[in-house]
């Protein structure tokens, strides 16, 4: 939303929109001037309200339901309310425990904090929650070694710089020898460990080929496991929780966009995509079509990166209505991954295997 939108509300506007949304948010109806004029903070006549609805309609801010009186916000009304209207909300006794609770875990693993958090967000919030593990574009090959299985076949035993161990099996045409397995290591580690995918440009693979002389066609086929290898380490997680609490919510009663929308956590891909690049290291709130992700035009997803020595070791987020509680989601996922880092900060996990994705993660 541009900055003019926001110094062309007057403040009765920004009340009057404030409490449209606020209303449509508990209920999901329709909002007409006869609520508003219950407001006392409003005191104006019922004849103010409804010029003051239309001209927030009239500016994007509002949009008309069908026949009836009544306005619900639009995605340029919510994204307002987010960004300037909404209050603190003030946490109840329990949601704080239940928060604190997770200070007090014995987890060890990155993984299980991500995802006892995300719970405990979707417990608190009645929204569904997740857990993210973002791509690691710096991923690489630390170390390679070539094992000699037979007369036309390799493994391939890969060390990713982020610890996990990778093995896979290659077959080749051409005949081969223990001594081309101890060539082809020493080459890779020469030429290839260290790199990341956008580092093994022409010129490297050249330099290769040429490390293997009359050997030179393995080069092709190694290429291509290592890129696959590193895609697979580069390829992030996502874990969703409570997924059928999208049912509550009638914006979720077409089956065909849910069962699209279902689709793209199944694939993560999207959201995954969406998370990763994020440049902003507080809560984010991602409204509708602001979303690259074609099927979230109805839904809003509200996430924050958990960050240790500017590196982004994960995330947990809330996917839900447009009309989510945005106040009450925001303060849970902010305290949630506050407490995350709490953990981090109080305990050696960052020099340990798994919160880089150790070994015990790793494919075989």
């Amino acid at each position: 939303m541009s900055q003019n939108g926001k110094s062309e509300l007057s403040e009765r506007k920004k009340r009057i929109l404030k409490a449209i949304v606020d209303a449509h948010i508990v209920d999901g109806e329709p909002v007409g001037s006869k609520y508003l004029m219950q407001d006392e903070h409003l005191n104006v006549s019922s004849a103010t309200i409804r010029n003051e609805m239309a001209e927030l309609e009239a500016m994007g801010y509002l949009e008309q339901p069908h026949t009836s009186s009544g306005r619900v916000p639009s995605e340029l009304g919510y994204r307002f309310y987010v960004d300037s209207l909404i209050e603190s909300y003030a946490m109840t006794t329990s949601e704080i425990t239940e928060i604190n609770k997770l200070l007090k875990s014995k987890m060890n693993e990155l993984d299980q904090i991500l995802m006892a958090a995300s719970k405990v967000a979707g417990n608190l919030t009645n929204y569904t929650s997740f857990m993210i593990k973002p791509r690691a574009s710096s991923v690489s090959i630390k170390r390679f070694d070539v094992i000699y299985v037979d007369r036309h076949s390799l493994l391939l035993v890969m060390i990713s710089s982020n610890g996990n161990v990778i093995t896979k099996r290659l077959s080749i045409e051409m005949r081969i020898s223990q001594l081309t397995a101890t060539d082809l290591s020493m080459a890779l580690n020469d030429h290839i460990a260290g790199l990341t995918a956008n580092e093994i440009t022409l010129p490297i693979i050249m330099k290769l080929e040429s490390a293997m002389g009359d050997k030179a066609a393995i080069a092709t086929p190694i290429i291509k496991i290592i890129y696959e290898s590193m895609n697979e380490l580069d390829g992030g997680d996502l874990k969703v929780s409570g997924m059928d609490r999208l049912l509550q919510y009638p914006e979720y009663s077409n089956k065909e966009e849910l069962r699209e929308l279902l689709g793209a956590f199944e694939k993560k891909e999207d959201i995954l995509e969406l998370v990763s690049d994020t440049d902003s290291e507080g809560v984010n709130v991602v409204i509708g079509s602001e979303s690259s992700v074609k099927v979230m035009n109805n839904s809003a997803l509200v996430f924050k990166p958990v960050i240790r020595d500017g590196k982004t070791l994960g995330a947990i987020g809330i996917i839900g209505p447009r009309r989510m509680d945005y106040a009450k989601v925001v303060a849970m996922i902010e305290g949630l991954a506050d407490n995350i880092e709490s953990i981090l900060n109080e305990t050696n996990l960052l020099n340990g295997k798994d919160l880089d994705g150790g070994e015990d993660n790793g494919a075989g």
